[in-house]
């Protein structure tokens, strides 16, 4: 049987918002405080998907500085209208502390799905989740959750909804509260579909955790009042603890060519903590090193409500759609950093990469990082990085660096925040020798695991860093044939969404190639390749 196997996007991609655009299948994700912004994949099929591009790729389009960890981008909406793609998304800061946040959001707009996207216009600050629904009056209506910072308030104050003038590039009229949510709370992610004369607004509850769901109102007025579905919530992994994915919620509809439908959702892959590791998560029992990923599962239509085929709880394997099986090139493995552009799969700390402080034709061949701040900053970070989908995978690099004092630093990281990170670093020791070190820092606190190993002058060393589901090692060579661990195997699970002690924690783990150089003489370390394998 032709098949889906869930999760269709691994590793950190939350928050789908899904599209058909005639025989095409996007998806848009959330990237929060990696740059570029918001990942969109294709797919002819729903079964294989490739990443086509990212929708924000300027400055001017997503300004980040100074932003925290799981600050950034939250949850973009995909829509395609008048010949063109929409996507609607929010730049999230200021909450990490008090009870209101920061929620510009706007719409940006592009003639083909690798862009170029346009400059962003405002379509307000209620909350973060905005999506565009475009009527078959030609009329368009930004929609959003509210974000009700007031001590007396659970936070969620409903789904507004606003018209949108695009000519005017802003929003007009009165606004209206259409929905308040249900029982389930923390109502937020709001999509809207017209069929068969009813709107139906499809929104995300219960919080991106055990209790996430998806639920879905309708009625025969834009404006409400909406009805709640009988059998509310369409889809959850709530209650049920053995389901192999779990935090199942925020979802949509796709229509195929064929008449068959799918609701997209996100979810999680949980692992449980190493024997002997006195370290309780948030919310739940389980860790999601990978972060929150997507998936689809097969729907159906009843008495004008939609259904999940399967029932209430997401499956691994769903029957795939009367499609053609179009299939994407294999990726390869290792990147030589032979082209002039960085590969779509890396990304960036909180801005675009610059020639400043990283450069692939300086030296021809090399990765260049020259260093700046510490890995801990909100600010300039000397780093890119790609996710982890696997919870089994090699990752291995050639560097070449010449460190003059201690304050100078680089190496290969396991990075998920800036207080969660390890890290295999080359520096320089007060005796002046070159050595190898294994330190991170774990909920704000600076470890270090193990002595450093003096290399002597030695200035070029080969890393690896290899995840086996609860366990990173770190591991080197001076000859590239033989190998040696450094350091103690080190605990998966504290660089996940549950491992810190802050609520907002949405992201993944990425393996992440640094420099730092405290002197402000931007110290360069050269990575003359890098290697992603997966291994399960």
């Amino acid at each position: 049987m032709h098949q889906i196997n869930n999760p269709v996007l691994r590793g950190f991609n939350p928050d789908p918002s899904i599209l058909r655009v005639g025989d095409d299948y996007y998806i848009a994700t959330s990237t929060f405080e990696w740059f570029p912004g918001i990942q969109i994949h294709h797919s002819k099929d729903l079964v294989n998907w490739s990443l086509a591009g990212h929708v924000l790729t300027r400055k001017s389009q997503l300004d980040m500085t100074g932003m925290d960890n799981s600050e950034g981008v939250y949850a973009p909406t995909l829509s395609y209208s008048d010949g063109k793609f929409w996507v609607c998304y929010a730049n999230v800061h200021s909450c990490k502390g008090g009870t209101w946040m920061a929620t510009p959001s706007f719409v940006v707009t592009a003639e083909s799905i690798e862009g170029p996207w346009s400059e962003p216009m405002s379509i307000g600050n209620y909350g973060f989740d905005p999506s565009l629904f475009h009527d078959d009056d030609g009329k368009k209506y930004m929609l959003n959750m509210v974000w009700d910072g007031r001590s007396n308030t659970n936070f969620f104050g409903g789904i507004v909804l606003q018209e949108f003038d695009a000519e005017e590039e802003k929003l007009i009229g009165s606004v209206h509260n259409i929905f308040p949510g249900t029982h389930l709370g923390c109502t937020e992610g709001p999509q809207m579909l017209k069929r068969n004369g009813y709107y139906y607004l499809i929104t995300a509850e219960g919080g991106t955790e055990r209790n996430h769901a998806v639920t879905v109102c309708r009625s025969k007025n834009l404006l409400g009042p909406y009805e709640v579905h009988p059998k509310n919530p369409i889809l959850t992994s709530r209650f049920q603890e053995d389901a192999e994915l779990s935090r199942a919620g925020h979802g949509f509809l796709v229509e195929t060519q064929n008449g068959e439908w799918y609701l997209s959702h996100l979810c999680s892959r949980r692992i449980q903590n190493p024997e002997g590791y006195q370290f309780i998560p948030k919310y739940d029992n389980g860790f999601s090193i990978l972060g929150r990923e997507t998936a689809l599962q097969k729907a159906h239509w009843l008495d004008d409500w939609p259904y999940v085929t399967s029932g209430k709880t997401p499956l691994i394997t769903v029957k795939a759609p009367e499609l053609t099986p179009s299939l994407w090139p294999v990726e390869q493995e290792k990147d030589d950093f032979d082209d002039s552009q960085l590969n779509i799969n890396f990304q960036t700390l909180r801005e675009p990469l610059d020639e400043s402080w990283g450069s692939l034709t300086e030296r021809p061949g090399f990765l260049r990082l020259k260093g700046r701040q510490y890995l801990y900053s909100r600010y300039q970070n000397s780093l890119i990085a790609r996710r982890f989908q696997s919870h089994y995978a090699l990752i291995e690099t050639k560097m070449e660096f010449a460190p003059t004092s201690p304050y100078q630093m680089a190496g290969l990281c396991a990075y998920y925040a800036r207080n969660g990170h390890y890290f295999l670093k080359m520096t320089k020791d007060d005796m002046g020798q070159n050595v190898l070190q294994v330190v991170g820092n774990i909920n704000d606190q600076y470890q270090e695991y193990g002595e450093p190993l003096s290399i002597k002058d030695t200035d070029t060393v080969y890393m690896r860093l290899s995840l086996e589901k609860q366990w990173y090692q770190f591991s080197y060579s001076l000859d590239g044939e033989r190998w040696s661990n450094l350091g103690a195997a080190l605990n998966s699970t504290p660089l996940s969404d549950e491992g810190g002690p802050d609520i907002f924690r949405f992201t993944g783990s990425f393996a992440a190639l640094f420099a730092c150089d405290i002197t402000g003489q931007n110290a360069p370390a050269d990575f003359d390749y890098f290697i992603y394998r997966e291994l399960d």
